[in-house]
């Protein structure tokens, strides 16, 4: 995969606001050739030259940790690429119906739990089409309507950041890009050769 010179230097971390998904993510990008920390230092996040915001669990608890840590002053005021993953795509925004939580206020939007249908289970769970909707250094050699694996019970509305979309009884944001702020409702680590390329992608973007 191209990007390997650009990635020389790139000093990623990791945000640690709980989560089972970690171990996968760092294995996914060591497939890159890049070692994450893990860290609620707020020093060192600010160093990095990449940072990732995970999340697998509940809207309230992660911003219980994240404040704790007093990292909800932290991460609205990064200037370096900062990639939202699933729930950290959530959190980056201002409000979620899971737990009446307010989030980090970096993106306008509030998470809105999927209706309850019987031909569409909730969580949504599984291998999604993406549908791009604006350009984005993100999708630099992604196959328009690239699959991508999904897990997850609330999504965002179509808005001014969503840049590709994906459908689960209605179109919801997959990917949002606002500033040097980028979200992704699904789990690039689990998907394959399209995960792998964006996360390349955000790893090359200076």
């Amino acid at each position: 995969m191209n990007g390997t010179d650009a990635r020389r230097g790139t000093d990623v971390v990791i945000i640690a606001s709980g989560g089972a998904n970690i171990a996968s993510l760092q294995f996914a990008l060591a497939r890159l050739g890049v070692t994450a920390t893990l860290s609620a230092d707020a020093a060192r996040i600010r160093a990095a030259t990449h940072v990732i915001l995970p999340g697998v669990g509940a809207a309230a608890d992660a911003m219980q940790r994240l404040r704790a840590a007093e990292l909800d002053r932290v991460i609205p005021t990064l200037t370096q690429p900062v990639l939202g993953i699933c729930l950290g795509m959530q959190l980056l925004h201002t409000f979620s119906d899971e737990g009446r939580t307010e989030c980090l206020g970096v993106i306008a939007g509030r998470a809105q739990r999927f209706p309850e249908d019987r031909d569409r289970p909730v969580p949504h769970m599984g291998w999604n089409t993406l549908h791009f909707t604006a350009e984005s250094p993100l999708f630099a050699e992604l196959p328009r309507d690239s699959w991508a694996y999904f897990v997850h019970s609330y999504a965002l509305p179509c808005a001014a950041a969503t840049i590709a979309t994906s459908d689960y009884g209605a179109a919801f944001s997959a990917v949002v890009q606002w500033r040097n702020f980028f979200g992704v409702q699904f789990h690039p680590e689990r998907s394959g050769a399209a995960g792998a390329r964006l996360l390349n992608n955000f790893l090359t973007r200076p």
